[in-house]
């Protein structure tokens, strides 16, 4: 194949596939441009001024200028750039200082909202906040959103949603039964794994979002969201299916069940069954609890 002969259909789809895994969700142009055809820039360079062009009471025969020298040199133009925040333990208390003051969910989601802390914010085109009923008896928490919930602004609205939303059928719930929130509410570039600072900094919110909905029973969707929720360092797959508890700031006790993300279970599918035996878990939970 030449540079200039058409893709087949499976080569696009080859391609389509590699840019997906690298990350490259969206078209920065309606059509694409040949890069290559484009004709070069020149290159503006500083003038830096000679040594007798400089201060006259500064010597011309040194070998290098001195610092007040070096002031007169005009600077290079620079285009502006906005820097990411980097994470720190300074961005982490006031994302507790934040999460503390909010006495609504929707004061918590400005807060969030207006917070500039976590430099996941950067890259993500929306805040994922939340979906599903505030008043539900039952709260899911996930990781992160993916790129359908970057777009959408609500979690779990993807393959994984729709296999979440089969989920909540099989034992009588729908969203406006639940309530589903993420650990980290934007999403980190290419689908990469959250760091634990960027963690560490979300926690107040997520755990906030928690302790103001206030649920009978607390689903931890995947090993991240159990771990971070529950202060514990064990595998999804020994804690999946045993009764744990989530303790908010006020000391109020939640049962919480650790399962199966849904995304796993669309890799491995063998493992819904497992699944379906937590979830059943919680139906029966709701049950005694009511």
């Amino acid at each position: 194949m030449t540079a200039a002969s058409p893709l087949s259909r499976s080569d696009l789809a080859d391609l389509l596939a590699f840019y997906a895994s690298a990350g490259v969700d969206d078209a920065l142009e309606d059509q694409p441009v040949n890069r290559f055809a484009e004709a070069p820039k020149p290159v503006e360079r500083a003038v830096v001024p000679s040594a007798d062009t400089v201060a006259p009471h500064r010597s011309t025969s040194a070998s290098r200028p001195e610092p007040a020298d070096r002031a007169n040199v005009p600077p290079v133009a620079r285009a502006p750039s906005t820097t990411a925040t980097v994470p720190d333990e300074a961005q982490a208390a006031l994302a507790r200082q934040l999460a503390t003051t909010a006495t609504t969910l929707d004061e918590l989601r400005q807060h969030m909202a207006a917070f500039d802390g976590c430099n996941l914010k950067a890259t993500a085109k929306n805040l994922v906040f939340a979906d599903g009923n505030p008043e539900a008896a039952v709260m899911l928490v996930g990781e992160a959103p993916g790129r359908d919930e970057d777009i959408e602004g609500l979690p779990f609205v993807g393959r994984s949603g729709r296999l979440l939303d089969r989920m909540l059928a099989a034992i009588g719930l729908d969203r406006t039964s639940v309530y589903i929130a993420n650990v980290i509410p934007w999403r980190p570039p290419g689908n990469r794994t959250p760091t634990p600072h960027e963690t560490e900094i979300c926690r107040p919110f997520i755990e906030r979002q928690i302790e103001l909905v206030n649920p009978k029973v607390l689903i931890n969707l995947g090993g991240p969201s159990a771990k971070t929720l529950l202060n514990t360092s064990e595998g999804i797959l020994r804690l999946r299916g045993n009764w744990r508890v989530h303790t908010t700031a006020s000391g109020i006790t939640i049962p919480a069940m650790p399962t199966l993300h849904p995304a796993y279970l669309l890799r491995t599918p063998a493992h819904k069954k497992l699944a379906w035996r937590d979830f059943l878990e919680v139906k029966a939970k709701l049950r005694a609890l009511t």
